[in-house]
């Protein structure tokens, strides 16, 4: 499986900047999916080091050809981020880079159930071994459950209507494929914009299925622990709740985004911002790879 056609890495340039390498740095790179990114990282190395996590056993053969003195790749979800490291004997790094989401890999396999644009079964698991795929959310949540996933997580509009037409529809058969999902629905669908809904509606499951937004407060909270003084934290962020936790996690060091102040009146927050507004891919790159049109990216600098 060729790296280029599992996944094009998103503001490629912009990230190796923001993580301001050091060739004998030690870097991770908590999505290595692809391995565009941490190709790039590497080869910018010299006595440094690259650790690349990622849980979807697909990653692991792209991994295939990196040189093992200068990166290893990590088998597991980053939530697990500073327990491989201290695993693996290393107690601070010099950078992390994060790019959220799914990888286009992930997408264009119908049997993953990650989009609408293929038949295919409610999987939506990034891990594959994961027990709970969006079948089970979808068969055996109730209906309060999936009202606030899709209100919270989806941001979708009547979503108690939703859920109740989930669960009534399940009475009879249960929901196992992407057609039984969208049939069940469908009539909720604002007319002309069916695929913004059910883009909002994959969402929200699918954030659900792997704890997203769980897994990435984790995160978020050990990059503080393991990053150096001075070290970098580069952030890559595809829609609003995830721009949110990560830009209230910089600017404020919590994710309800309120001011914690010292007795100086300095805001309490272990980095500091680097820029204050998310840097965006310009139209060349967009044109290029659609998936940059939605991308966000924030840099933090450990104090």
């Amino acid at each position: 499986m060729a790296q280029e056609n599992y996944h094009i890495p998103v503001m490629l340039n912009e990230c190796l900047e923001g993580l301001a390498i050091r060739p004998d740095g030690v870097y991770v790179d908590v999505t290595f999916g692809g391995g565009g990114h941490s190709r790039a990282i590497v080869e910018k190395l010299t006595t440094g080091h690259l650790y690349g996590f990622d849980q979807d056993t697909d990653a692991k053969v792209n991994a295939e050809g990196f040189d093992k003195r200068s990166f290893t790749f990590v088998p597991s979800n980053f939530r697990n981020l500073k327990k491989y490291l201290r695993f693996y004997g290393v107690q601070a790094v010099d950078g992390i880079l994060a790019d959220l989401g799914i990888s286009s890999h992930q997408i264009d396999v119908p049997e993953r159930g990650f989009t609408t644009r293929f038949q295919g079964p409610l999987d939506m698991r990034m891990n594959v071994n994961s027990e709970v795929s969006a079948k089970e959310v979808l068969n055996e949540y109730g209906e309060r459950d999936l009202a606030k996933i899709f209100g919270m997580y989806g941001e979708l509009n009547q979503p108690m209507k939703i859920a109740r037409a989930i669960t009534a529809y399940r009475v009879n058969k249960p929901l196992e494929t992407i057609e039984q999902l969208k049939e069940a629905v469908a009539r909720f669908a604002p007319r002309g914009k069916e695929a913004k809904f059910f883009a909002q509606l994959f969402q929200a499951i699918r954030l659900e299925v792997n704890e997203e937004m769980q897994v990435l407060e984790e995160m978020l909270g050990q990059c503080a622990e393991v990053l150096k003084p001075g070290g970098r934290l580069v952030v890559m962020s595809y829609h609003s709740l995830e721009d949110r936790l990560a830009k209230n996690f910089i600017n404020k060091g919590n994710f309800e985004g309120t001011d914690e102040k010292d007795f100086y009146g300095n805001v309490i927050r272990p980095l500091e911002p680097i820029n204050r507004k998310p840097i965006v891919a310009d139209e060349e790159e967009i044109a290029r790879n659609s998936r940059a049109r939605s991308a966000k990216l924030r840099i933090a600098e450990k104090k």
